[in-house]
């Protein structure tokens, strides 16, 4: 059974930074087999893609809104992905999660970032 867990979360200033980790276990194939994805869900939206990692090359797609500010990468010797995020902003705020690409029926409980002076 897939799990995944999400941290790293919390309140950060507009133009700070915070680094999300999700640990993954309970795939059939190797880790290192499945493209990842960090997503995320503000109040009253639908939860939205956020970046993308692939599996063996780790090629990397963002959605535009944070395209240059986020950075997407995996350890594969630890079944963690990560999400790098710089220059918050207000409109940042969400709760995020880790998924595969595309995503499972199973999703981690996510991690609140919310992004307020």
């Amino acid at each position: 059974q897939v799990q995944l867990v999400e941290s790293g979360g919390g309140l950060v200033q507009p133009g700070g930074s915070l680094r999300l980790s999700c640990a993954a276990s309970g795939f059939t194939f190797t880790f290192s087999n499945y493209r990842m994805s960090w997503y995320r869900q503000a109040p009253g939206k639908e939860r939205e893609l956020v970046a993308t990692i692939g599996s063996s090359l780790g090629v990397t797609n963002y959605a535009d809104s944070v395209r240059g500010r986020f950075t997407i990468s995996r350890d594969n010797t630890k079944n963690t992905v990560y999400l790098q995020m710089n220059s918050l902003k207000p409109e940042d705020t969400a709760v995020y999660y880790c998924n595969t690409y595309p995503s499972r029926r199973t999703w981690g409980q996510g991690t609140q970032v919310t992004v307020s002076s």
